[in-house]
């Protein structure tokens, strides 16, 4: 009996190493696409009209590498990130002087690399951050995406200097946004958001849902992670998040569908019954980081968790290309019909959220072994 007891312990051993390279295996072969096919990160994109690469699509991209260094560290995507920084002097898009949550984005890379490796400037995302601060203004988040966008650069700048006036910066323009702006684009009793003042009620899906976009609502989850996974557990701020995350994840879950994905509305199948991919990572990526840090229960949250990672491994094609991935918009029409082939406008960010959620659900695995 012990002898077979012992067996079963290893062939569950070689099983979750097994899917823990599986998961390695699916992030790095959709990095090594991207980083390949734009092996220049200095280059500018050319979608309609030259943008510089630190726009905010290509920024959620170094979000997800840098996700993807801390479990694969490799020194070509340090050099990518610093390559691609340095080039932009370490300076948000348009200049120290924007207020474009959009433009803030690659801030956080720019933080994150400091951190790891001592080089770089903060100086420029300082400068920035202390102007707008100065504006005395909170009312520039007019979209859910500007979360997270911007709140995890105020929130990382005040880990860092402990100058409490990041914190409450980030802290109050979040609340604005959340209850504010539109009447509130939270709503409390779903747990899900609303985009923009242009789609609270009376706007209604055709089936007479409330709309709720699946990409936005992952903005937002993830820019919640991505600040409190900074903050101390008993900072007043890392509570308040931490309340909002679980009825997000309560009402995210509520979303999911048996084939593992989240669709582009998260509740109205009506006129999008399809898949779509970074809506789904982004809630992988939230809920695996939940779980690892003791916020969700494995019994309710973990089936999910598995099933979000099938519907991930779904969608990568043999040479690295993503599928079902929704092109730039602001809601579920945006960049229709989103299929297994078709190309998003900019596949920036849609890297950037599978590299977020993969590399995420690769450490729930780990710390599950």
């Amino acid at each position: 009996m012990k002898r077979l007891l012992s067996l079963c312990i290893v062939c569950c051993t070689i099983i979750a190493a097994q899917a823990q390279n599986d998961v390695l295996k699916a992030a790095q072969t959709t990095n090594n696409y991207f980083m390949a096919k734009y092996a220049d990160p200095t280059l500018p994109t050319n979608v309609n009209k030259i943008r510089p690469s630190s726009l905010w699509t290509r920024a959620v991209y170094y979000e997800g590498l840098m996700a993807l260094n801390s479990i694969d560290p490799q020194d070509r995507y340090l050099d990518y990130v610093h390559r691609w920084a340095d080039f932009h002097q370490w300076t948000p898009r348009n200049g120290v002087t924007t207020t474009d949550a959009d433009d803030q984005c690659c801030e956080q890379t720019y933080i994150e690399y400091n951190l790891l490796t001592g080089k770089g400037s903060l100086e420029p995302t300082k400068e920035n951050l202390a102007k707008q601060m100065a504006s005395g203004r909170v009312d520039y988040w007019t979209w859910i995406d500007a979360i997270q966008m911007a709140l995890p650069v105020y929130v990382k700048m005040y880990a860092i200097t402990k100058d409490k006036q990041y914190l409450d910066y980030g802290m109050n323009a979040y609340r604005w946004t959340r209850n504010t702006c539109g009447g509130g684009l939270f709503n409390i009793q779903e747990g899900l958001w609303w985009r923009d003042k242009d789609y609270v009620p009376p706007y209604k899906e055709k089936d007479g849902q409330n709309c709720y976009w699946s990409r936005g609502n992952g903005w937002v989850y993830a820019a919640l992670v991505r600040s409190m996974e900074v903050l101390s557990p008993r900072d007043k701020a890392y509570k308040e998040l931490k309340k909002d995350f679980l009825l997000m994840s309560e009402g995210l879950l509520r979303c999911q569908h048996e084939d593992g994905f989240w669709h582009v509305s998260l509740a109205s199948d009506v006129d999008y019954p399809d898949p779509e991919m970074t809506g789904t990572a982004l809630f992988l990526y939230g809920m695996s980081w939940g779980i690892r840090n003791g916020l969700l229960k494995a019994k309710d949250y973990r089936p999910a968790c598995d099933k979000a990672w099938e519907a991930l491994k779904s969608c990568l094609h043999n040479d690295g290309f993503l599928g079902w991935n929704q092109g730039t918009g602001k809601d579920p029409s945006a960049g229709q019909p989103v299929t297994f082939t078709s190309v998003p406008d900019f596949e920036d960010y849609g890297t950037g959220c599978y590299l977020l959620g993969t590399t995420e659900y690769y450490k729930l695995l780990k710390a599950s072994r």
